[in-house]
């Protein structure tokens, strides 16, 4: 997949995204599953990555539950092969979770992503994705300098409350141990909603700690990447005990990986949104109708393909702050 523009990320700048589509065909029926490989940040981005994709092509005979088990090192493989099969069940109408989104048009809320860049660029998208109507956005910190940051955010503050702009930021891991705190001081005097991964994943007494004292709700991203094991998800939300968890179906696990975890927040009383990771529009909309069954009010992290130029066709769109999928509108395979 091909940016429209360089994006900025605390991975550095991104060109192109790789993305692997798995066909399944029976009979007349075709399904598609993509496999969203995030390089530098998903868990199985390995050497041997294709051969492992080889494997479910030379095996797809086994099914879903067969190839899912023998996949755990492999959530983005694993969320293509569930994919592939709900596609194939939906005989080319690609309605992987039938539900009032897809039937009915319902809409689901969305925060308006700020990508990283200089403070006139990041200054120039908020006002854009409020001006179209998003009541929620997410602001990237961490890339320029935090003062700067803070005046974006104070500027934002100034002209909108809290209850007209909900603000989540996420650091993406930007933050040393010895200064989150403070820094967390400081951005709470902003009213924002809640912060993402304040400090690298890993660091699991310093997260404990810092969700503990933390003025500022914290969200865990990246942390939740490669715990495989149920009982090592529940263990690490019992220690950390964070006021919420982030899914990005494509790196934990597909979507049964994705009801694991929900599971277990629930069970300890945490919150949780869903995100996608820059999907194209076919890995987009299966994660789209998943988010909508599992009713969730919080707007969501779904954005809409746009960033690419060469993205596939299909009948989701966002307005005012929503995403809904338009029936009168049809699926364009450009392959």
């Amino acid at each position: 997949m091909h940016f429209k523009q360089a994006s900025g990320t605390s991975r550095g700048v991104l060109k192109t995204k790789e993305t692997w589509l798995l066909f399944l065909e029976q009979g007349n029926a075709r399904g598609i599953g993509e496999c969203g490989l995030f390089r530098g940040l998903s868990y199985d981005d390995k050497p041997h990555y294709e051969d492992r994709l080889n494997w479910v092509c030379q095996n797809i005979h086994l099914g879903v539950d067969v190839l899912m088990s023998q996949l755990h090192e492999f959530p983005s493989i694993q969320i293509g092969v569930e994919m592939s099969f709900k596609s194939l069940e939906s005989h080319d109408k690609f309605e992987l979770f039938p539900s009032d989104f897809t039937k009915k048009e319902a809409p689901i809320p969305i925060n308006g992503l700020i990508w990283m860049g200089s403070q006139d660029f990041m200054q120039r998208q908020i006002h854009d994705k409020i001006n179209s109507g998003f009541s929620c956005i997410k602001m990237k910190i961490g890339a320029i300098d935090f003062d700067a940051e803070m005046e974006l955010i104070k500027a934002i503050r100034k002209e909108f409350t809290p209850n007209d702009i909900e603000i989540r930021v996420d650091a993406n891991g930007a933050f040393k141990p010895d200064e989150a705190l403070e820094k967390l001081k400081i951005l709470s005097d902003f009213d924002l909603h809640s912060i993402e991964q304040p400090i690298k994943q890993g660091q699991i007494d310093d997260m404990a700690e810092l969700c503990e004292k933390t003025p500022l709700p914290i969200a865990l991203d990246e942390e939740l990447i490669g715990v495989i094991d149920v009982t090592e998800k529940a263990k690490l939300l019992q220690t950390i005990k964070p006021q919420y968890i982030i899914l990005k179906p494509s790196l934990v696990g597909g979507f049964s990986g994705s009801d694991a975890w929900i599971s277990l927040a629930e069970k300890e009383k945490i919150g949780w949104w869903v995100t996608s990771a820059l999907e194209s529009n076919i890995g987009l909309n299966a994660i789209a109708q998943y988010t909508y069954t599992k009713v969730s009010n919080m707007p969501q992290g779904l954005g809409t393909g746009g960033l690419f130029t060469n993205n596939f066709e299909c009948p989701l769109r966002v307005a005012q702050g929503q995403l809904t999928y338009k029936n009168n509108l049809n699926w364009i395979f450009n392959l």
